[in-house]
């Protein structure tokens, strides 16, 4: 070789770490209240969160009291459970999560909150042991929350979720709490669970490995669709809460007009009736 090593050396180097991948950037985990974690290895800060305030979320009553309660508990470091909250859609499961959030941290006070959420995504599940390792050694406390949470066919996901929540060597981190929200009680919906029943050879056994996921959650909050008179409840404060101009009776009528063509009552229609209707009084939603 007339050329000499050395520089061909470097030469390699240099284009190895061009191959190479970026070097994740450090996590703060202290950097905001709120955050949505990537399956990359990054935790996204969210500067403003979508959310209601816990007074308007109406007709959960039972259920709000009891997640405000098992949070303010968990973010005291007192024992908390994980929090399955399931049933109709638009029913403010989410809502109360989001919301809950909030009030722990305004009672508790403290700038960040001594309480954060951080938001996963479904499909994002398996990435859960790396995001548990950077929280583990955090210096406060997490909720995680994962919405419209469910597993269909032969979606494997779940097994990881299961050894996450309680089954796992290492178990869930002390200053970690997860909560989910699902149209599904059992997270699987009924023809999945059916399969498994006609084509195991021990069916029962089969059915119990499937559902043992809902298990894990210590904390069963059912939702379910609003009669009349709760609607109106959340139609009308809605209306007080954002000083929209208009008579009881008009405002009634007009949001039982919405709740017909949409086939349902519950609190994401009065919601977006409220949305409708501020903005034909051409007024804003602040």
């Amino acid at each position: 070789m007339t050329e000499p090593l050395e520089p061909l050396l470097h030469r390699i180097v240099q284009a190895l770490e061009r191959m190479a991948p970026p070097r994740r950037p450090a996590i703060d985990a202290t950097a905001a209240d709120a955050f949505v974690w990537h399956a990359a290895g990054s935790l996204e800060a969210v500067a403003e969160v979508n959310r209601v305030d816990i007074e308007l979320l109406q007709g959960i009553e039972r259920q709000k009291d009891i997640l405000l309660d098992n949070t303010l508990r968990f973010a005291r470091g007192l024992p908390a459970n994980n929090a399955l909250l399931w049933g109709a859609r638009g029913c403010g499961k989410s809502s109360l999560v989001k919301a809950v959030h909030a009030a722990v941290n305004a009672r508790l006070g403290g700038t960040p909150g001594p309480l954060a959420l951080v938001e996963i995504h479904r499909e994002d599940i398996p990435s859960l042991p790396a995001l548990l390792s950077i929280l583990r050694t955090a210096p406060r406390r997490f909720i995680l929350f994962c919405d419209d949470l469910s597993f269909d066919g032969q979606d494997a996901a779940y097994k990881s979720l299961k050894a996450v929540l309680e089954g796992g060597i290492e178990g869930r981190p002390e200053n970690v709490l997860f909560y989910a929200t699902s149209n599904r009680r059992h997270l699987m919906s009924r023809d999945m669970i059916e399969n498994e029943r006609s084509t195991a050879i021990n069916p029962s056994e089969a059915v119990e490995e499937k559902v043992s996921l809902s298990d894990r959650f210590g904390l069963w909050l059912g939702f379910h669709n609003a009669d009349q008179p709760t609607y109106f409840a959340m139609v009308e404060g809605y209306a007080r809460r954002y000083g929209l101009q208009i008579d009881a009776e008009t405002l009634r009528k007009e949001a039982v007009e919405w709740s017909v063509t949409r086939g349902a009552r519950s609190g994401r229609v009065a919601w977006q009736f409220i949305q409708d209707l501020a903005g034909r009084l051409g007024k804003r939603l602040e």
